[in-house]
């Protein structure tokens, strides 16, 4: 199968050269923008690809909703199976693809878009066949991975362990995405709709790891924890979804704790099955295009769907969900939390909050920093 691919970027070359040796593919003509068209495989018009019949694959890894979605609608209208590790466009756009891929009778796959090189989509879509899914969810960033374990296990501050991650290609110029924990939130919204069939767009919620501060690292080091940014997805029994973002404190020598560098640790829970744990590298050239060869392959191999066909756009409910919370907050807001013990007082306070729902804390939050207020909060596991 010929496969085209959009976008010559990072992870386009690594997905160019992998084809160039794959069995049972073969490298296609790229789509780059006007100007960079220096070599004969490279063209500037999609039409060179949607016309082309020899190409029977799409594989887009521009980024961004567009013009990646538009490209994406007129390959699948075109009969072209179409693959992306594009987050932001599945999550955007999925349930539309989806269906316009099972309208023009192609697939439509996406693992690379969550975890890179780590398979959690792709089994958590195999899973959901046979199995009810409980609970997705895990490290699924591997930029803000990378920063906290810099700040927890070599003392860099955050500005350093940033600025490493962006010479290492771990993050962009601009990280935003990453370390406001909305690259996170789009993964865990993919995983929602494979195991459940919802695509949750509205009710979620994201707090990332900029309030994290290296006085955080001491106090949370001296407790015997360590501090790790968690995506979780939930199915409640009345069929409510949670979808969510947050640190979490997990104990020296829980897995979680032992997820390194930019490292990823996806997982989920079947009624069966029990719990799956899968580790790798989440991001990088060669781990994000060997998701997208895997998908592929797949396809040479009957696989269409990722989505189920009735796959739906829903509103997460956050409200069901609940933990006990560390807080770092201003003394004179201690009000605003149902504390259940102080641990360290001053101007600033630490606390150990009374088991409340993640909606609440994530308002309380939300509250307190419009208010100019300084806070740092995770969830207590274990």
């Amino acid at each position: 199968m010929k496969v085209a691919v959009l976008g010559y970027g990072t992870v386009g070359v690594g997905v160019y050269e992998m084809l160039r040796e794959a069995k049972g593919l073969e490298a296609g003509p790229v789509l780059v923008r006007p100007g960079k068209d220096n070599e004969p495989f490279k063209v500037t018009d999609m039409a060179a690809i949607t016309g082309d019949p020899s190409v029977g694959a799409v594989a887009e890894v521009m980024g961004g909703v567009e013009p990646a979605f538009s490209y994406a609608m007129a390959a699948l209208k075109a009969g072209k199976h179409f693959v992306t590790s594009n987050k932001a466009l599945v999550a955007a756009k999925g349930v539309e693809l989806n269906r316009t891929a099972r309208e023009n009778g192609v697939s439509f796959l996406f693992s690379a878009a969550c975890g890179g090189g780590v398979p959690i989509l792709h089994n958590l879509a195999r899973a959901a066949e046979t199995d009810e899914i409980l609970s997705v969810g895990g490290i699924l960033n591997g930029t803000t991975n990378y920063m906290l374990d810099q700040m927890q296990s070599k003392g860099m501050d955050y500005a350093e362990a940033l600025k490493q991650a962006q010479e290492l290609g771990y993050a962009e110029a601009d990280p935003t995405a990453d370390v406001t924990g909305l690259d996170a939130l789009r993964k865990i919204m993919l995983a929602c709709a494979v195991a459940w069939g919802v695509l949750p767009k509205s009710g979620l919620l994201n707090e990332g790891i900029d309030s994290f501060t290296a006085a955080d690292v001491n106090d949370i080091a001296a407790r015997g924890r360590v501090c790790r940014l968690v995506a979780s997805g939930k199915r409640a029994p009345d069929g409510r979804i949670s979808a969510y973002v947050e640190p979490v404190l997990v104990r020296v020598g829980d897995a979680e704790s032992a997820v390194q560098k930019n490292f990823n640790m996806a997982r989920y829970e079947g009624k069966c099955a029990g719990s799956i744990a899968l580790i790798g590298q989440g991001a990088g050239r060669y781990p994000t295009a060997s998701a997208v060869l895997r998908d592929l392959s797949g396809i040479c191999v009957g696989e269409a769907a990722m989505f189920p066909a009735d796959c739906v756009e829903g509103e997460a409910d956050n409200a069901s969900e609940s933990h006990a919370y560390y807080v770092r907050l201003p003394k004179a807001c201690a009000g605003a939390l149902p504390v259940a013990e102080v641990l360290s007082d001053g101007e600033e306070l630490r606390v150990l909050t009374k088991e409340i729902s993640v909606k609440q804390m994530h308002e309380i939050a939300s509250s307190l920093r419009a208010d100019g207020r300084a806070v740092f909060f995770a969830a207590m596991r274990g």
